[in-house]
């Protein structure tokens, strides 16, 4: 199954490199790049759901911390998973970044450990929404009588 990953970077060099090593290596991953928070934003409001977002910091007009605030804010796009690919590679970004996203990745990057990264955070998202949603399962049964605790 084709994982969609959108690339969020002000940098097309980087763009073109997240895409070309993620794409062409072994046909897993379809790739959406885009130049901002602002862009990305708008393919979100436009149904564009990605599985996994890779997100800068440093760009302009709209950094990697606000656009993630805004993700995590909307009740449809707070449980896409956002891993931070970024220069920034001082503590207090780097130990933000790990608290409020599910990944803090520094570039340069190597693009087996991107690729490595990006599968353990979907596998690990993939299995909190299924516990999650047994959870919910749980309480409806419960509340209808149907499961005894």
């Amino acid at each position: 199954m084709t994982k969609k990953i959108m690339a969020v970077d002000d940098d097309p060099d980087c763009l073109q490199s997240i895409k070309q090593a993620l794409e062409h290596t072994d046909g897993e991953y379809k790739v959406t790049c885009v130049s901002s928070g602002v862009r990305c934003l708008e393919l979100l409001e436009n149904n564009e759901i990605p599985d996994l977002i890779l997100l800068d910091i440093m760009m302009p007009e709209m950094s990697g911390w606000e656009t993630l605030k805004i993700l995590q804010e909307n009740l449809s796009w707070r449980d896409i998973p956002v891993v931070f690919l970024t220069s920034r590679t001082d503590k207090i970004a780097k130990n933000t970044g790990k608290f409020l996203a599910a990944d803090y990745i520094e570039k340069p990057f190597d693009i087996d450990d991107l690729k490595k990264r990006i599968d353990e955070v979907l596998k690990s998202s993939s299995h909190l929404q299924k516990e999650d949603l047994r959870k919910k399962i749980d309480v409806v049964l419960e509340s209808s009588g149907h499961l005894q605790k």
